[in-house]
C-alpha cells in the first residue's frame, strides 16, 4: 500500500519555529506538505507563512480562534506541529488531539495532558499520534555514544555538566513566557529537560533519586538559573549533574566513567557546523572519535511526518507504533527528574525519588 503525504499546520511562528521547524518543513517536502501556518496574532502568522512560500507556495496564514477551528475542521490537515509558550501550549495541544489531529508538541506541560489523553484513549475512538519534540533522543552524537557506553561496560559514575550564557545577546533572553512567574523552573526546567534526557539516552538507565540545591544568581533571570545535583540510577551508578544560566561561558558535556573506558561527549564545531564530539578512550586499543552536526529537530519532525503518513495510509493501525523516541512517556520521565531537583532544593537538598504521578 502507497503510503499518503499528510498535510500538516506548524502552530506557532516564534524564534524557535522559524529557525528550526520552518527549515525542516523545506528539507522534508518529500514527506509531509505544510499548508498552514498559525499565530496567535495575524502579523506573525503572515511573516511565517512568508518565509514558507518558497517550498511550500500555497500555504495560508490563519491566525486566532477563527484561525484555529479552521484548521481543526479541515480534513487535508492531519497532523500539527505546536511550537507554543507553555503557558498556552497544554490548551492547545489538547484540543488538537480530541479535533482527531496527530500532534508533535515542545516537552514544556506533559502532565496537565496525560489525563485527558487517556480519556481519547478509552473513548473507544482510536487515539492520534501524540508526539514530544526537542528531546536530543534523535541526535547522532548521543546515539552513537550509547552505542560506545554499552560497549564500556557497566557504569560506575557519570558527569553532566551545561554553561548556558544566558544574556541580552541570547534570542530567548527576553521570551517573555520564561519570565513568567507562574512557570516554575524558568529556563532550568525549558532547558534541564534536554540534559536530562542526553543522560538517560546515553548511559540506557534511569534516574531514580536525587539531592539538589538551585540557586538564583543572576537578577535580570527568573528563579532559579542555577542547579547543583547529586543524583542516583537504577543500574547503580551515581552522578553529578551541575547546570548553570548565568554562565559567562558555553559548556555542555556528558561524561561516563565505565568498566572497559570512558565516553565523553561535548557540544562542539568543525567546519563551521555546531553538533557533538563523541571520544571513547578505552581501557585497551585506540581512542575513537565521532562528530555529527546537529540534526535531531529535523530528524525527529521527519519521523513525526513518517508516522503520520503509515496511520493516514492504513500501513499502521495504531498510534502505539509511532517512533518510541518520541514518546509522551520518555519526555514526562525528563521532565519528572528536572521537578524531583527542585522539589529537592525546596526540601533544603533532601534526597527525593523522581516521582512519574
Amino acid at each position: 500500500m502507497a503510503e499518503q503525504k499528510p498535510g500538516l499546520a506548524l502552530l506557532g511562528a516564534g524564534i524557535f519555529a522559524c529557525s528550526q521547524y520552518v527549515p525542516t518543513f523545506r528539507a522534508i517536502t518529500d514527506v509531509a506538505t505544510l499548508r498552514v501556518v498559525w499565530s496567535r496574532s495575524q502579523e506573525v502568522a503572515m511573516e511565517g507563512a512568508l518565509l514558507c512560500k518558497d517550498f511550500s507556495p500555497d500555504v495560508q496564514a490563519k491566525w486566532g480562534e477563527e484561525g484555529l477551528e479552521e484548521i481543526f475542521a479541515d480534513q487535508s490537515i492531519h497532523g500539527v506541529t505546536v511550537v507554543l509558550p507553555a503557558q498556552v501550549q497544554l490548551g492547545i495541544v489538547i484540543r488538537s488531539l480530541k479535533a482527531g489531529k496527530h500532534v508533535l508538541q515542545g516537552v514544556a506541560e506533559l502532565r496537565g495532558a496525560l489525563h485527558e489523553y487517556y480519556e481519547i484513549a478509552t473513548s473507544g475512538v482510536q487515539p492520534p499520534i501524540w508526539a514530544v519534540a526537542e528531546n536530543y533522543r534523535f541526535e547522532p552524537s548521543l546515539l552513537e555514544a550509547a552505542k560506545w557506553v554499552k560497549e564500556a561496560g557497566s557504569i560506575s559514575s557519570v558527569q553532566v555538566t551545561a554553561e548556558a550564557a544566558m544574556n541580552s545577546t541570547n534570542p530567548y533572553f527576553s521570551s517573555a513566557w520564561r519570565r513568567d512567574p507562574g512557570l516554575k523552573g524558568a529556563f532550568v526546567l525549558d532547558g534541564g529537560v534536554h540534559f536530562v534526557a542526553g543522560l538517560r539516552l546515553i548511559c540506557g538507565a534511569e534516574v531514580t533519586s536525587t539531592s539538589a540545591i538551585a540557586q538564583h544568581i543572576e537578577p535580570n533571570l527568573p528563579p532559579p538559573d542555577n542547579v547543583s545535583a547529586l543524583f542516583q540510577m537504577d543500574n547503580g551508578c551515581t552522578g553529578t549533574l551541575v547546570m548553570s544560566f548565568s554562565a559567562v561561558t558555553k559548556k555542555i558535556n556528558w561524561r561516563v566513567l565505565c568498566a572497559k573506558g570512558t565516553v565523553d561527549v561535548e557540544r562542539s564545531v568543525q567546519d563551521g557546523k555546531h553538533g557533538y564530539l563523541v571520544q571513547y578512550f578505552p581501557l585497551e586499543g585506540k581512542a575513537k572519535k565521532f562528530f555529527a552536526p546537529f540534526s535531531g529537530v529535523q530528524d525527529e519532525i521527519k519521523a513525526f511526518a513518517l508516522d503520520v503518513s503509515k496511520v493516514v495510509s492504513g500501513v499502521v493501525k495504531s498510534a502505539s507504533e509511532a517512533d518510541p523516541r518520541s514518546s509522551v512517556s520518555e519526555a514526562v520521565f525528563d521532565v519528572a527528574v528536572v521537578e524531583a531537583f527542585l522539589r529537592s532544593s525546596d526540601a533544603k537538598g533532601s534526597l527525593v525519588n523522581v516521582e512519574l504521578v
